[in-house]
């Protein structure tokens, strides 16, 4: 297990950062790329070892999970270099001087995002690639052009540290300065560094207290910072009757596939099914927990919360256990299929609405639109909400959708939460506790957002107007000129 970053090198890692900050923002959108690239080279040679590494620490499946997880990483990567080579991003706009402008005579102002300064990213447990080291929260700020400190999560130090070494060895070799990039253990650092006013920005995946905690500190800052977390979700799906009757078998199934995917250990991972009284579904549900094998969790701690939180969600008044399988042994754990009413749900609304980490999820029964609609009025929000439903449906559900859309950052059609896709209109988010930032996300294009600050430059000379602005757009960017996409 990696020990703590010594005060002394934890000093030296953040005066690197600051004083890599200024290069790292003048270089050019094709040189960034350059350095994405090189570094999912690097990550794709090393993938044995590191595959293996993670296998040994978090006990996730080496195939297909993690070497899925390290291509998304490094799929990710490339793509954001191809962010970088589109150039939209930087927001790049003109707006010549305009003596008959009808507010006035408006002056030369153009306006472009930089990158916002060093920031820093703590790793999640439950995804030891492509949410930590050189994960999107690493890429996207890379891309935007900041230097990354990396709080290593203690759920897989070795792993941690080894892809930062990789990570930052191929960044330098590719032409960034030495401070672009470094791997910070104990959770005192990440505190510290949080603190430091050299850090301009950090991001976090994880839980609601551990994310919450350091959300205060950044906002309590004597200068403030953004904090962008990823903490809890329940993850509602709404299955109407229309779709019950057409494919409820595939329903129950799928939906049990999902909620015991990765043992539960998804933040998108389906908490909630809402179905409707009289479903019919029962042993359908039954049989497909009951077939589900008991899988090792991340690790104790992780284990150990589980078994509270579903300890703690079984005893409410109401709420009965309908499937179980696979038992416990260690930190492997079997599925748990839970069944309550909306009576029951909305009399203790506090305790069933909260996540519960791992192979468990609840049931409630809804009697009509009306009672669906006052059950997602007293859920918190979260990542996602899923319909399952019908065409025939469209009339039932569109009365449903404002209440979907207040408590998820992602609505699903007839399809299942677990799996975010890396894409251009992805969006990983949503309103508190989900996020601590609604407006972004973590996972697409778009998060590379949340490292930018705009500057608007009033009546600047050509020859001392950064790049992108100058009147040749020497870039060749796409920009807003005088209110006309060029």
């Amino acid at each position: 297990m990696s020990q703590a970053t010594d005060p002394a090198t934890l000093e030296q890692i953040l005066a690197a950062a600051a004083d890599a900050a200024g290069t790292t923002a003048a270089a050019t959108p094709a040189q960034r790329a350059g350095w994405l690239n090189a570094a999912a080279d690097a990550l794709d040679a090393a993938a044995d070892e590191l595959i293996a590494l993670a296998n040994r620490e978090t006990h996730l499946p080496a195939s297909p999970r993690l070497q899925g997880e390290l291509k998304r990483t490094t799929f990710q990567l490339r793509l954001f270099g191809e962010v970088l080579a589109d150039g939209e991003f930087l927001g790049a706009t003109v707006d010549h001087a305009d003596a008959a402008w009808p507010m006035g005579p408006r002056p030369d102002i153009r306006r472009l995002l930089t990158p916002i300064g060093p920031v820093l990213v703590f790793a999640a447990s439950n995804f030891p690639f492509a949410f930590s080291v050189a994960g999107g929260d690493t890429a996207s700020a890379l891309a935007a052009g900041c230097p990354v400190v990396l709080k290593a999560h203690s759920g897989h130090p070795e792993l941690s540290a080894r892809t930062g070494e990789i990570l930052r060895d191929a960044l330098v070799k590719a032409g960034a300065p030495e401070g672009i990039f470094a791997v910070v253990h104990g959770q005192q650092n990440g505190v510290t560094a949080l603190k430091d006013p050299r850090i301009q920005a950090a991001s976090f995946t994880g839980s609601v207290p551990g994310g919450r905690a350091l959300f205060d500190i950044a906002t309590s800052r004597p200068s403030p910072i953004p904090f962008y977390g990823e903490l809890g979700s329940v993850n509602p799906v709404v299955v109407t009757r229309a779709a019950i009757d057409a494919r409820g078998e595939a329903i129950a199934k799928g939906y049990a596939g999902s909620f015991t995917l990765g043992a539960g250990q998804f933040c998108t991972k389906p908490g909630l099914l809402f179905l409707p009284e009289g479903h019919g579904l029962e042993d359908t549900l039954r049989e497909a927990v009951a077939a589900v094998p008991a899988q090792p969790m991340l690790n104790e701690r992780i284990a150990a919360g589980f078994a509270d939180g579903l300890a703690k969600l079984s005893e409410v008044a109401g709420v009965e256990v309908l499937s179980e399988s696979g038992g416990t042994e260690g930190i492997s754990h079997g599925a748990t299929l839970l069944a309550t009413t909306a009576k029951a749900f909305l009399a203790d609304a506090d305790t069933v609405r909260e996540e519960c980490f791992g192979p468990a999820s609840l049931i409630v029964t809804y009697a009509d639109q009306d009672e669906l609609i006052s059950l997602l009025g007293v859920m918190e929000p979260g990542l996602t909400a899923t319909i399952q439903g019908e065409e025939s449906d469209v009339d039932w559900i569109r009365p449903v959708l404002p209440s979907l859309t207040r408590v998820a950052g992602r609505l699903l059609w007839n399809d299942w939460p677990t799996g975010v896709t890396v894409t251009w209109a992805q969006e990983h988010g949503g309103p508190y506790p989900a996020t601590t930032a609604p407006t972004s996300t973590s996972v697409g294009t778009a998060a590379i957002e949340r490292f930018l600050r705009p500057i608007a430059w009033q009546g600047f000379p050509d020859e001392l107007l950064p790049e992108p602005l100058q009147e040749n757009n020497p870039w060749d960017l796409p920009r807003r000129t005088d209110g006309k996409r060029q």
